[in-house]
This record gives C-alpha cells, sequence and structure tokens, in this order.
C-alpha cells in the first residue's frame, strides 16, 4: 500500500532529500578544499615570480585599503612590490598581479583570473602586444588607453576590459607612489 500523500509525508521527503543533498555537498567541499587551495596558492606564487625581478626576497601578505601587496627585498632596501589589484571588466571582475619598482615603474603585469569575454577581452592573457607592452612601463607614461589620450595600446573591440586592465595597473603605481611617500622615498 502506498504512502497517503500529505502535508507531513510531504515535509519529511523535502527535509530527507535536502538534508541528503547538503551532507554530499559537504563532502565534496570537504575533499576539494585542500586541493583548490593549493593551486589558488601555487597561482598566486607563480604570479608573484612573474612579475618581480630574481634575486630578492618577498615579505608576508599585508594590505592597503582593498589591495594587498609584497614587498620585495634584496640588500636591506625594498626593490620592488607585488600588487594584487581587481577592477571591472567587461564580463565581472579582473584580478592582477603587479610588479611594481619605488620609482612607479611597472616591472611586469600578470592576470590571476577574469571573466571577460573568450576571444575577446580575454585576449589579455594572450595577445602578445597587449601584454609585453607593460613590461618596464615607466612612470613617465600615462596610464591610459590611447583612445583617452593615454599611452596604452588597447586590444582590439576590448576597450573596456583594457580600460579595466590599465586601471588595475594604475591602482597598484598608485598605492606603491603612496608607500614611498611614506617611507620617505619620494
Amino acid at each position: 500500500m502506498a504512502a497517503k500523500s500529505n502535508l507531513l509525508n510531504m515535509v519529511l521527503c523535502l527535509t530527507l532529500t535536502c538534508l541528503a543533498c547538503s551532507a554530499v555537498l559537504g563532502g565534496i567541499y570537504a575533499m576539494t578544499k585542500e586541493p583548490i587551495d593549493q593551486t589558488n596558492a601555487k597561482i598566486l606564487s607563480d604570479s608573484i615570480k612573474a612579475v618581480l625581478p630574481e634575486g630578492g626576497e618577498l615579505s608576508g601578505a599585508k594590505t592597503e585599503g582593498d589591495l594587498e601587496y609584497y614587498e620585495y627585498n634584496a640588500g636591506g632596501a625594498v626593490t620592488a612590490y607585488a600588487v594584487k589589484s581587481t577592477t571591472s571588466g567587461f564580463g565581472g571582475p579582473l584580478t592582477l598581479m603587479v610588479g611594481v619598482l619605488p620609482d612607479g615603474t611597472v616591472y611586469n603585469t600578470s592576470v590571476l583570473s577574469h571573466t571577460e569575454t573568450p576571444g575577446l577581452g580575454a585576449k589579455c592573457t594572450t595577445d602578445p602586444v597587449f601584454t609585453e607592452q607593460w613590461k618596464n612601463f615607466g612612470p613617465e607614461k600615462i596610464l591610459a588607453v590611447k583612445k583617452d589620450h593615454g599611452d596604452v595600446d588597447a586590444i582590439t573591440a576590448s576597450t573596456i576590459t583594457s580600460r579595466a586592465y590599465t586601471e588595475a595597473v594604475k591602482q597598484a603605481v598608485d598605492l606603491v607612489k603612496s608607500l614611498a611617500k611614506e617611507d620617505g622615498n619620494e
């Protein structure tokens, strides 16, 4: 004989289903948390190495406002900074690691994460013309796309992404300049 359908049976079935699904999701989360954290730590470490010169020692993470940064020391002095900077691109958040020298020169950049359109804005990670322009981008240059009277060549058909990328770099450079002022180096 089948159970009679009533409110109590429906609530009980729904509750048991929700508990079972929650237990499965919780188990999967517990199994995948450590590998995901390790992968994210490796991505962060690799991006820091990619944006800084060799031959120094990295400090622990520090924060200033919404930005996270690392000091790179060599010979007892800060020789560079790695700044994690996030802005809003066309498809959502665009997070970069930006290597900046104390004089405001951008040593290099690396994309940590983005949600830009594949084939268009996502070229911020693969377009060599766009990515190579950031290596040793001097403080005398204007951090704005050429369309906005700056010195940055935008990605074709991806001006919003290019502006967001440039804004993330500008945030990092501005942070390093403010840190240099606090240290009395400017």
